[in-house]
């Protein structure tokens, strides 16, 4: 699969050189090329079908671009990559509209980032996935040798079947959380984690889903 990743922090590094190493094209978009490696967190090399592009040439041609900025750079990042260039293609959304104390910045019918998400991109899937969970439990899912839960929501089937794909591949237990409303729920379920890990927990925590 061929991957865009637009925002090269902990997440984005993450998740794009987790998917180089499982045999994935992936290329990342950052504003200066030449510093190669060292624009993407995560190592001093990319890993093998891994490369390091401007924001635009990652987008072209790709089959999932994933949305990994700050919540306050999505509109730039998105208007940046262009109007044509998410047209069709399954925008992964990886994104939380955390304002100050952890305060969710909701739209004003209540409408999660991943809507809003849709709304800036009209033309493309969006999915919201990755937003859960902290960079390191993408770097390994598996807690005492069960996979952790990522949930996904969007309103395309094929779009979240490519995103269930690519959560899967990482090692997660990936759960279809339903249609993009039910990113609301996913935001709020992110502040849950991130409240509990920054508030006496640790990051080496995960949710897990329970079946019987």
């Amino acid at each position: 699969m061929r991957i865009a990743v637009i925002g090269t922090g902990n997440v984005g590094g993450t998740l794009g050189r987790r998917w180089a190493q499982l045999g994935h094209e992936v290329r990342f978009g950052v504003r200066d090329p030449e510093r190669g490696a060292a624009a993407v967190k995560g190592g001093d090399v990319l890993p093998t079908g891994a490369t390091a592009v401007t924001p635009a040439e990652a987008a072209r041609g790709a089959d999932v671009v994933v949305l990994a900025t700050p919540w306050d750079a999505v509109s730039d990042a998105l208007r940046e990559l262009g109007p044509d260039a998410l047209h069709g293609v399954v925008l992964l959304d990886a994104t939380n509209p955390l304002g100050p104390g952890l305060a969710l910045d909701t739209g004003p019918q209540g409408e999660s980032g991943a809507e809003r998400v849709q709304a800036l991109a009209p033309r493309a899937r969006v999915v919201k996935a990755f937003n859960t969970t902290g960079f390191n439990n993408m770097a390994d899912p598996v807690y005492g040798g069960e996979p952790t839960v990522m949930f996904y929501a969007g309103d395309d089937a094929e779009a979240k079947s490519a995103v269930r794909a690519l959560v899967a591949a990482l090692g997660f237990d990936a759960v279809d959380a339903g249609p993009l409303v039910r990113s609301r729920e996913l935001e709020r379920l992110a502040v849950l984690w991130i409240s509990l890990a920054f508030g006496g927990l640790g990051r080496e925590i995960a949710f897990k889903l329970a079946r019987r």
